[in-house]
């Protein structure tokens, strides 16, 4: 699979602001695939470690609701961590990326969005299988 860390992007979600606050809103053409499965962490603790995978077709967007926590993103040459910290800016992680959540503030939650339901044959859990994917 040919995608790379830098095929992986910010997404800035739409706000609209007034003196009661800021909205926050996906839908239509915010994000590029059709949402089919959603869901979120919270109450992590800090020193917790989630992700550990990589999915051979799905795209995922995560975004931090409240608080922060780091991605650290392989593509089996070269890696790269994103701190996540803004509730208007998701990480979109395309197909054949290998990612790492950790470094859980205090009261985070994090939202992920997902382009098809859950599939157990579409992870790829082991790096050294994640690497012989890549390299096939």
């Amino acid at each position: 699979m040919g995608t790379t860390i830098n095929d992986v992007t910010i997404l800035e979600i739409p706000r609209v602001h007034d003196e009661r606050g800021l909205l926050a809103v996906i839908e239509k053409e915010t994000i590029p695939f059709k949402i089919e499965r959603v869901y979120y962490l919270y109450d992590v603790p800090s020193d917790a470690f989630r992700g550990g995978h990589a999915h051979k077709e799905l795209y995922q967007l995560i975004i931090p609701l409240s608080g922060s926590f780091n991605v650290l993103l392989k593509d089996g040459e070269e890696s790269k961590t994103i701190n996540l910290n803004k509730p208007h800016k998701g990480l979109l992680i395309v197909p054949g990326i290998w990612r790492e959540i950790d470094n859980f503030s205090s009261g985070c939650v994090c939202l992920v969005l997902a382009s098809s339901v859950y599939n157990e044959d579409d992870y790829i859990r082991d790096f050294n299988e994640f690497l012989a994917f890549k390299k096939a």
